[in-house]
Parts: C-alpha cells; structure tokens; sequence
C-alpha cells in the first residue's frame, strides 16, 4: 500500500513539473533536458532533438538493445530514425509516462534534479 501512495505522488509531481516546463515558451529551453531524458526513457532512444517551434521530435530509436556492449565502442546499434509530430507538448510527454518500478525510480531521479526536492512517502 506504501509504495502505490509514493507511486501516485511520485507520478503526480512528474505532471506538475511537465506541466510547468510547458507553461510559456520561454521556459521550454530551461527544461528541454527534463523533455529529452523523459523521449529516450520511453522511446529507447539515442538521440532526441525537440523542435518547439514546428512541433516535432526528431530521435534515434534503438531496435534491438542485444547489439549494446557498455565496454566497448556502439558503432554498429540497429536504429530506426524517427521524426514525429505533437500537437500539444504537455500532453505528449505525460503519455509517455511508464508505471513500472523502473521508470519510477528514474522519475524520482528526475524530479530530484530539476526541483531540487525529494519525494518520500507521508506517514498519513
């Protein structure tokens, strides 16, 4: 029961910061790394490239994660190269939000980041 409340507020917190990193144009660029690292969580992509401007994501999909060797140079990785459109930025990245036990933890990581902030489990 303890880990879904933190589940829920850790996933809650995630959409309260993307919903203010999409406020204004003027802080898209001020969280565009919190935009990346959430694309090639979800995406298994290499690379991300956000276009804010005509609304368009252009990233490196990783096929097959078989070929990655973390001791060795990645020169040879099956990708597929991706360029996909978005209509609402906010809404967008909160579908790619995952529920499972890693993607929290790495959203715990994110929020710690770019809040400053770390979520715990009330005692309520």
């Amino acid at each position: 029961m303890e880990k879904s409340k933190l589940k829920g507020k850790i996933v809650i917190e995630l959409d309260k910061l993307i919903s203010l990193s999409c406020k204004s144009p003027s802080s898209l660029k001020q969280y565009e790394q919190l935009h990346v690292a959430l694309l090639k969580k979800y995406y298994n992509a290499a690379d991300v490239h956000i276009d804010y401007h005509r609304h368009r994501v252009q990233m490196d999909i990783v096929t097959d994660d078989s070929f990655y060797k973390p001791n060795k140079v990645n020169t040879h990785l099956p990708i597929l190269y991706t360029n996909l459109l978005f209509d609402n930025l906010r809404s967008f990245l909160t579908s790619c939000i995952d529920m499972d036990e890693k993607s929290i933890g790495f959203y715990s990581q994110l929020l710690t980041r770019f809040t400053g902030k770390k979520i715990t489990p009330s005692l309520a």
